[in-house]
């Protein structure tokens, strides 16, 4: 089950919601916490017991923790090997059993375990908790049914956005959901799934298409169309997850925090980061960059630290080494931007210029099945190269009308500038708002009527 299924969206979220509005306030923590493990179980009946049981082990290893001094390192400690013990097992067994075959000319079995969705996700959410209970920075949470809701809710329990315990500790002992909020709820819903389903899905054709050509095929004209549509598509496709996410948050009573905020508008690599996958950035500088010195501990260690954290980004996003290559990508360009470029100083046009250059870049790395595709495209960006008449034909099927209108849009749809007029204050633009998501709404209805795919990048994460 995803959010963009006619399942979802019109059967399990409106029951579950007026289901919730109903019920005494006492029982929505119990029912809510039923719905998101009917949510999961739709989709990993056997997984969910263990999703359960991860939740269970750090509730209990955080009441230890409470009794004993909440500085009791040792518990932590169990803790991270635990969870990042569950995380290796299931997400990286076959990647390290493979590299120990090509490096010992070794023959061991893969294990071939199936990957449980959303396990990043929710790991790295149980590891907040903990870590925020050890600094003392929220009460240790003694009701293991409210404790378990957090891990499991539904809404963002799949592909994030990454929700650290000390944000929501509060509202999920105490919330209000009103007719505001659920409105507010409603729009921002539509508008994720839109991005979903009108832009990114037309994105992922286009890409998916032109990355199955053979390498021989691939052209600069190809490989220009195919780096821009998967930029596109994988920006449309997380962020419009995370607004359904944050949508469907306001309509149970929960703010999340944003997870993008316009991050092709960046004038750096650094300034990226602060935009792309917020709570993950976040997540690595509070629990990981932070406790290993950050930048305290003199030049040539924060280089080593952010260096790792870039290294654990890549990681945490797959278990292949293009995704490991990805993120020390990042974490080079930051170096570099922190020691040599100094882009602060060039002109505003040319530092988004070189930004969206980097991303892109790095995203053809991100998306390549292997180096040898990654190279092949990277080098056809840069070195011109004609189009073969097959990939050309491609290229033509491809690139119709609809296909340039949808290019429009998405490079309208990713920059802040209706936000930044006057009018977005107006009442008018207000009201004007709700019809043009009732529009986004019809279209998105006829286009799941009418189609199955609905593919969600980080839904494998």
């Amino acid at each position: 089950m995803v959010f963009s299924s006619p399942v979802f969206v019109f059967l399990f979220l409106p029951l579950v919601y007026l289901i919730n509005l109903v019920l005494p306030s006492k029982y929505s923590n119990v029912f809510l916490l039923f719905a998101s493990l009917l949510f999961y179980a739709w989709g990993e009946p056997i997984y969910v017991f263990l999703m359960v049981f991860s939740g269970f082990v750090n509730y209990r290893l955080a009441l230890k923790m409470d009794r004993h001094g909440r500085f009791h390192k040792n518990l932590l400690i169990l803790s991270i090997i635990f969870n990042i013990g569950m995380l290796a097992v299931f997400k990286y067994s076959d990647f390290l059993i493979l590299g120990i075959n090509s490096v010992f000319n070794t023959a061991i079995p893969t294990l071939n375990l199936p990957l449980p969705i959303g396990i990043s996700f929710y790991t790295f959410q149980t590891l907040s908790y903990v870590f925020d209970v050890y600094r003392g920075e929220t009460p240790v949470q003694k009701n293991f049914l409210s404790l378990l809701l957090y891990i499991t809710f539904f809404p963002q329990l799949i592909a994030g956005p990454i929700v650290k315990y000390h944000d929501v500790s509060l509202q999920i002992q105490s919330r209000v959901v009103d007719l505001s909020q659920t409105t507010l709820g409603l729009r921002r819903f539509v508008y994720g799934l839109a991005k979903k389903v009108l832009i990114a899905n037309a994105m992922a054709l286009i890409a998916d298409t032109i990355y199955a050509l053979p390498n021989t095929q691939i052209s600069t004209l190809v490989a220009w169309t195919a780096s821009i549509a998967y930029a596109l598509q994988i920006y449309f496709d997380f962020s419009g997850y995370s607004d359904m996410a944050i949508g469907m948050g306001w309509m149970f009573g929960f703010h999340f925090k944003e997870n993008f905020n316009y991050p092709y508008i960046a004038t750096s690599m650094q300034d990226f980061w602060r935009r792309w996958h917020i709570s993950l950035s976040s997540w690595f500088r509070l629990y990981v960059y932070i406790p290993l010195g950050g930048n305290q501990k003199g030049k040539n260690r924060a280089m080593l630290n952010r260096i790792l954290v870039f290294f654990l980004t890549g990681l945490w996003h797959g278990a292949a080494w293009t995704f490991v290559v990805w993120g020390l990508y990042h974490g080079l360009f930051l170096l570099l931007e922190q020691s040599f470029l100094h882009v602060e100083k060039w002109p505003r046009f040319i530092r988004r210029i070189y930004t969206l250059l980097v991303v892109v870049v790095g995203f053809v790395i991100f998306r390549s099945e292997n180096f040898t595709q990654a190279l092949v495209m990277i080098r056809s960006l840069f070195l011109f190269s004609s189009s073969s008449p097959i990939a050309f034909g491609e290229w033509m099927v491809l690139m119709t009308p609809f296909t340039f209108f949808m290019f429009a849009v998405a490079f309208f749809a990713s920059t802040p500038i209706i936000r930044s007029t006057r009018l977005s204050n107006s009442r008018l633009f207000e009201y004007a708002s709700y019809g043009f998501a009732l529009v986004l709404w019809g279209l998105c209805l006829l286009n799941l009527a009418s189609t199955t795919y609905n593919p969600f990048i980080y839904f494998r994460f």
